[in-house]
């Protein structure tokens, strides 16, 4: 099993601005708010929290579950 990464690089999809986070360990952040246009970015359909959808990585809380042994 890897390493989880807490740093992702989050890209605003409104004005493109990327910027690098810590991401929480132990929960999911459902909202972000741009620091360059203001836009409050919210998880796409289907992902947990903004790291899922608009990140380099995955939140921590996913990529422990993916790294999980199946059974």
């Amino acid at each position: 099993m890897s390493a989880v990464k807490l740093q992702s690089v989050i890209t605003c999809p409104e004005c493109g601005r990327a910027k690098e986070e810590t991401m929480p360990v132990d929960a999911c952040q459902w909202r972000y708010a741009c620091v360059q246009c203001h836009a409050e970015l919210r998880p796409k359909a289907g992902d947990c929290c903004v790291f899922c959808s608009y990140g380099t990585e995955k939140c921590p809380p996913i990529q422990q579950r993916a790294g999980s042994p199946v059974g």
